[in-house]
């Protein structure tokens, strides 16, 4: 068992849609007919497995905030690169995700409209999101338009799937997913692609990238635009359904993006690095009270890395993210909610001896909101100590964390983690972990001020969601194939609910999920083969009717297949993702049927530089939902011009 790389000296917003058999029966029919088109398809490596195929395993940050290989981490992740993701032809951030392991998703009527990730079970609100290392989403809600992050801008991706509190503090529940947007470096390389497909889809992006023996640079922008569909099927009154309107029109979306990352050598001791990411939005969709929203999403980022010892590195890190939405009916103004959260972090990882390293941290945030709705309280602010061990004992690797929170407004919390892993030969590794977690009260549930004698205020007395993980696993390498297998599960106290008649916010319910998550990748007569099967048993166990029930918009199971294959300059592959049945609410009564939906996608490239892309998707044009009465899209065909020397 290898030291990591780095062991020194290396109320949700109007128009939004609501939170949302133990085996369903598969859609066989659809999967079979896929069958004969799957065998003869293939392009390289594919993004929705557990770890790359190839020799070197990928180097992951986010699991322990060091440096270190996803085959040596002890927790549960998945790495998706920018080869990965060209190779899937991903047009969204939710294309990158969908079929993950242990990743759900709801997404309110198609591209850029609401959506929500539900990871290991967890609620959207309990999975926290990185760009660069710093915190972004809505102090509002509690969540992060995630759908609005442009696929052009990333570098790639990490999910960390499980408790992650004793490292990041609040919101990590489920795990963390951290976004590592384009960097520069070597000779001076532009990039460029273009697309246009169905619903009258069209983008553009392009940058230019480069550095020198200290410096690096990458600058890149990107306009995408569709006209979409009609998203929501719902009615008016009488029915008051779905999005409580009947628009049948097709509700837009379009995004401009740009990002910089800029980076300096100081010698050989201290390394600085600045990020920008910026995300203008304007969504359309089906709504009563607003159907219009113009959102943006950015960040600005300072890194400075130093080893005042060779035994000593030591990172600061000050930076400051906004998330900002505006709200319309049919063209009028209707009202605003914006983040501004700040943000400084200095951390100090130092060797103890050839096989231990030690972390210890501070992490400092401040959230400050404005809005034409009246809020109790404005701003808020959090400090989080932490320290982590990691020690390496011959073929047994420990890690262990803790992490005290001190909030201007729920007091102090404490979260801790623990991990041992076992190698019980060259190409097995047993594993297992215990953690706890929590998830602070967003500004909604605490502090709105409602403007209706029929609904409640906020609840300034609420308390943190808790949470207790325990996992085990085990992962191995045989030949040319990588496999995974871990079993968890997480109890998760004091969840919060609005509760009827006033929808007053309340800690009082409970939940408990437990969960399955497989992998396999390898390769099989020249075929790139890629699988991922979650099963989830995501349970209700609070007291009164709803007790039992399955929590809201997470499918019972996940599968996902992937196959590719090269033939000279063309290439070829099929993704099949197939998702069991869930409900849209508590009462388990409205039901999201299981579906199937097959990809197929195809490349020819012209020269190492130039290539021309095509995908289909949703061959067997599947009619379903991932939250009730919102329409996702049929079978469509984009074709994208790629240019990288």
């Amino acid at each position: 068992m290898t030291r990591p790389v780095s062991l020194v000296g290396r109320r949700r917003h109007a128009g939004a849609p609501l939170p949302a058999s133990r085996f369903f029966t598969c859609p066989a029919g659809l999967i079979l007919r896929a069958l004969p088109l799957v065998g003869i398809l293939a392009a390289p490596a594919i993004a929705a497995v557990e770890t790359a195929t190839s020799e070197v395993s990928p180097i992951v940050v986010t699991a322990t905030r060091t440096a270190e290989t996803a085959d040596e981490t002890l927790v549960s992740v998945t790495v998706v690169t920018r080869k990965e993701i060209e190779q899937q032809q991903s047009l969204s951030t939710l294309d990158i995700l969908r079929g993950l392991p242990g990743v759900a998703l709801s997404n309110a009527g198609g591209a850029g409209k609401s959506s929500s990730l539900y990871l290991r079970g967890a609620n959207s609100d309990q999975v926290l999101f990185l760009v660069d290392g710093f915190r972004v989403g809505s102090a509002t809600t509690g969540q992060t338009a995630f759908q609005n992050i442009p696929v052009a801008q990333i570098e790639r991706l990490e999910i960390v799937r499980g408790p992650h509190s004793s490292l990041y503090g609040s919101d990590a529940i489920g795990g963390v997913v951290q976004i590592f947007t384009r960097r520069g470096g070597g000779p001076l390389r532009p990039f460029f692609n273009t697309t246009a497909g169905t619903y009258g889809t069209a983008g553009i992006a392009g940058g230019l990238s480069g550095g020198g023996e200290h410096g690096r640079f990458s600058l890149s922008g990107n306009v995408e635009r569709t006209q979409g569909f009609n998203g929501c099927r719902g009615r008016g009154a009488p029915y008051y359904d779905g999005c409580f309107t009947d628009e049948p029109d097709d509700d837009g979306y379009s995004n401009k993006g740009v990002s910089a990352n800029v980076g300096y050598d100081l010698g050989d001791r201290a390394k600085v690095d600045l990020i920008f990411l910026r995300a203008e939005t304007d969504v359309e969709f089906d709504g009563s009270w607003v159907n219009e929203s113009r959102g943006l999403l950015q960040v600005l980022g300072a890194t400075v890395r130093l080893r005042p010892l060779e035994n000593w590195e030591m990172l600061l890190r000050a930076g400051r993210s906004w998330d900002e939405d505006s709200s319309y009916k049919d063209g009028a103004y209707v009202g605003r909610f914006d983040t501004r959260r700040d943000s400084l972090s200095w951390q100090n990882d130092v060797a103890v001896g050839e096989n231990s390293l030690v972390t210890l941290g501070i992490d400092y945030t401040e959230d400050r909101i404005t809005s034409n709705d009246a809020y109790s309280v404005t701003s808020r602010d959090n400090t989080g100590l932490f320290g982590q061990y990691q020690g390496w004992f011959g073929p047994l690797r420990l890690t262990a964390s803790l992490r005290h929170d001190d909030n201007e407004q729920f007091g102090g919390h404490n979260t801790g983690d623990i991990a041992l892993g076992y190698d019980v030969g060259p190409a097995l590794r047993l594993m297992a972990s215990y953690g706890t977690a929590f998830t602070a009260p967003n500004f909604n549930d605490l502090y709105y001020v409602s403007p209706s004698p029929f609904f409640a205020d906020g609840n300034p007395d609420l308390q943190p969601e808790q949470s207790r993980s325990l996992e085990v696993g085990a992962s191995g390498l045989f030949d040319t194939w990588r496999w995974s297998l871990n079993l968890f599960q997480t109890e998760v106290d004091d969840l919060i609910v609005l509760q009827p008649p006033l929808y007053f916010a309340e800690n009082i319910d409970r939940a408990r999920i437990r969960g399955l998550e497989g992998t396999l990748t390898g390769q099989l007569l020249g075929v790139d083969i890629g699988v991922n099967l979650t099963l989830l048993d995501p349970r209700n166990e609070s007291d009164g009717p709803n007790d039992g029930n399955l929590l809201q918009r997470r499918p019972e199971q996940t599968f996902r297949l992937d196959l590719d294959r090269t033939f000279g300059r063309f290439s070829a592959g099929t993704g099949v993702v197939v998702s069991g049945r869930s409900f849209d609410d508590a009462a388990n009564t409205v039901r999201l049927d299981g579906y199937t939906l097959v990809d197929l996608r195809a490349e020819y490239a012209f020269s190492d530089a130039l290539r021309l892309q095509a995908r289909l998707d949703n061959l067997f044009d599947e009619d379903y939902e991932t939250a009730a009465w919102y329409n996702q899209p049929g079978r469509g065909l984009y074709v994208t011009l790629r240019y990288a020397p």
